[in-house]
């Protein structure tokens, strides 16, 4: 692919499909193992306005022919209840800052840096699998902050659960008060994940897996 035009959405559809498929594992396998993702702070960035284009693809606005800045990172994952089940028809939501640490918002920092091409902000509706997919940045540090992307979990309106991820090994994490704030070693290693290179990529991709376990059950 050249790395200087966008994706088609087809071609998303398409990367979405292979990624998760390979990362589809069955609920029993690790039933007993599930760590309820824990619950983090919003932060003041959740956007004040949507961008017009709010889907799964960060790195291209709309029908853009020039995309955003940064490493092209595929995010997949599921959304899963209590009990490992998968959960359908749950919304996910991310948002997190530009290369330059500027997020969609209008009283962020660097905002005359802001990348305009970068979304900032996407949406997915999970399915039977529970899985989702975004094709974005590897997110990077600002001022006070180590690399993070945020969350947000919603179902028929009602939101479930607001959280974050983070790079593992990256070394602003232990000087970060939002992540040192997850007190249990164990609820701390379920957000904190790979962000592994693809061997097949030749602009550098990155791949992560991020799989989100909800505190309830549907029937709950």
């Amino acid at each position: 692919m050249n790395p200087t035009s966008p994706m088609s959405r087809r071609g998303v559809l398409a990367r979405m499909a292979a990624f998760t498929a390979a990362f589809t594992v069955p609920a029993w396998a690790f039933a007993e193992e599930l760590t309820r993702t824990p619950a983090q702070t919003e932060g003041p960035f959740y956007p004040d306005h949507l961008p017009l284009d709010t889907d799964n693809d960060l790195l291209v606005v709309n029908e853009s022919i020039t995309p955003a800045v940064g490493t092209v990172t595929h995010l997949t994952g599921r959304i899963l209840d209590a009990k490992g089940e998968p959960l359908k028809n749950a919304l996910v939501e991310i948002w997190q800052c530009d290369n330059n640490g500027a997020y969609p918002h209008s009283k962020t920092g660097n905002l005359e840096k802001r990348d305009k091409k970068f979304q900032g902000f996407g949406r997915f509706m999970t399915g039977a699998t529970g899985e989702y997919y975004f094709r974005t940045i590897k997110p990077v540090p600002y001022t006070g902050r180590c690399p993070h992307i945020h969350y947000k979990v919603k179902q028929a309106g009602k939101e479930l659960l607001t959280t974050q991820c983070y790079i593992k090994g990256h070394p602003g994490n232990e000087k970060d008060g939002v992540y040192k704030g997850i007190r249990d070693a164990k609820a701390r290693e379920s957000v904190t994940i790979d962000f592994a290179p693809i061997k097949s990529s030749k602009i550098g991709e990155v791949a992560a897996k991020f799989d989100l376990v909800l505190g309830f059950t549907p029937e709950a």
